[in-house]
């Protein structure tokens, strides 16, 4: 269950963000993903979720293209913004991106919902994605209710108290274990939705079993309904703590998918507290066998449960996460 607008495959942009349509934009550069000109005519600026664009090549940067943006569509009535590639020729980090739009921060009062490098493999590889401390935007944007962020390498977060967020998602193929303790201290009372891709240890996700442990406890997110531990090549040590985390009964959903889930793991969660309160178990991309995955159905018969994508070892038992460079 990923939320508003997630793209199914990392090759794939956000065509609905915030359930409003995505509108890509670039200075004159209409062609691939659908984008349009600022020049051309226009829905209301509260009708559709922007994306932003910057073209390979283009004699314009992000700042001409943000104050084009500023110009053409009324800040004050736009509810959802997606920062598409921001550089013209070199991959530069996405810092003073994100300096110019808080700059602006209250041009927006309305902006509910901000996607930070809707970026799919064709534009940069989400290892390659640079990335910044993305604490400013949480703290310009208090109104914000969601906050999405693809990339890992150099990204940073302070602890931070967001009394409106509802739905936050860190995809990464190699999450910083800096970064997921900020999440685990923050103070997000009104979280519903949390998604985390771990990633690699090679691509810089060093995040341990340790640093999730606060998130488990459920304590600092009592509207927490979906949770997602993803992505991630220590699965089954995820898998064995749910399986007895005070904030799994108040979940609705849970998503340890796309990582190196086994039969370790899954009989963890099947001898660990119920899950038959869930409405959905997310176990896509894993290393299940057939006959554990029977007894996962078989013990959840009222819960949607996800198998899809089973992957096999190789003779070297190797074993990927979905997302890692």
């Amino acid at each position: 269950m990923p939320p508003r607008g997630a793209p199914v495959f990392i090759t794939d942009l956000a065509d609905r963000f915030l359930h409003l349509p995505v509108v890509n934009l670039s200075l004159n550069e209409p062609g691939r993903h659908q984008r349009r000109a600022l020049t051309d005519e226009l829905p209301a600026a509260d009708a559709a979720a922007w994306r932003l664009s910057v073209g390979y090549g283009s004699k314009q940067g992000f700042d001409e293209l943000w104050s084009a943006f500023l110009a053409a569509v009324d800040p004050a009535a736009v509810r959802a913004l997606l920062i598409g590639p921001w550089w013209v020729r070199d991959y530069l980090p996405v810092r003073e991106t994100l300096d110019r739009i808080v700059a602006d921060a209250e041009r927006f009062p309305a902006l509910e919902a901000l996607y930070i490098a809707d970026v799919t493999s064709e534009d940069c590889e989400i290892s390659w994605l640079e990335m910044s401390d993305v604490t400013p935007v949480l703290k310009a944007f208090p109104q914000l209710t969601e906050l999405v962020v693809r990339g890992g390498n150099g990204l940073r977060l302070d602890p931070v108290r967001h009394d409106r967020l509802t739905a936050l998602r860190f995809e990464s193929g190699g999450l910083p274990d800096d970064v997921v303790r900020a999440v685990a201290a923050s103070e997000l009372p009104a979280l519903e939705r949390l998604e985390l891709w771990f990633g690699v240890d090679e691509y810089g996700g060093d995040a341990t079993i340790d640093d999730i442990a606060p998130i488990l406890a459920g304590t600092r997110l009592p509207s927490l309904r979906h949770l997602g531990l993803e992505n991630s090549e220590f699965q089954d040590e995820i898998a064995a703590a749910v399986a007895h985390a005070p904030v799994v009964p108040q979940l609705e959903s849970l998503s340890l998918a796309m990582g190196v889930l086994s039969d370790e793991g899954a009989a963890a969660l099947l001898d660990g507290q119920p899950l038959t309160h869930l409405k959905a178990l997310d176990l896509h991309h894993h290393y299940v066998t057939d006959a554990m995955q029977e007894r996962v159905h078989q013990a959840l018969p009222g819960v949607d449960v996800d198998l899809s994508e089973a992957e096999e070892d190789d003779e070297d038992e190797w074993r990927y996460v979905a997302v890692a460079e």
